[in-house]
């Protein structure tokens, strides 16, 4: 049964920082890739960052990039977002989820959500002073 949990969000002020854990199970980390998403009530889930599979490289969107980092820690069976430089505009409930296809990169991830098919209940994260 595939899973992941998010944990790690919590109150910030802008400026601050904050490190997501998904931890996963009953899937091989190595072989999916991992997005990131955000949503906000009322609003359409939005792509942040996405973590492809084997090698591990990184995508982000333009408004996190230089802020957020992706990683994953395959012997753990866990992915991290380190969030820094946080702004209100990153309040948000934070997702990650599995990419359906084994060996799956994030060519386009945030165009494509609903390849991202299994994700975890989310943590929020709000930024505010």
């Amino acid at each position: 049964q595939v899973q992941l949990v998010e944990s790690g969000g919590g109150l910030v002020q802008p400026g601050g920082s904050l490190k997501l854990t998904c931890a996963t199970s009953g899937f091989e980390l190595d072989y999916y890739a991992i997005g990131w998403f955000r949503q906000v009530p009322g609003r359409e889930r939005e792509g942040v960052s996405c973590i492809s599979s084997g090698a591990g490289r990184t995508t982000y969107v333009d408004s996190v990039k230089g802020r957020f980092t992706a990683s994953k820690n395959n012997a753990r069976n866990t992915a991290y977002l380190q969030m820094n430089n946080l702004k209100p505009d990153d309040t948000a409930v934070y997702y990650c989820a599995k990419e359906r296809h084994v060996y799956g990169g994030c060519t386009n991830f945030a165009r494509r959500p609903a390849d991202f098919d299994s994700r975890g209940q989310g943590t929020q994260v709000t930024v505010s002073s």
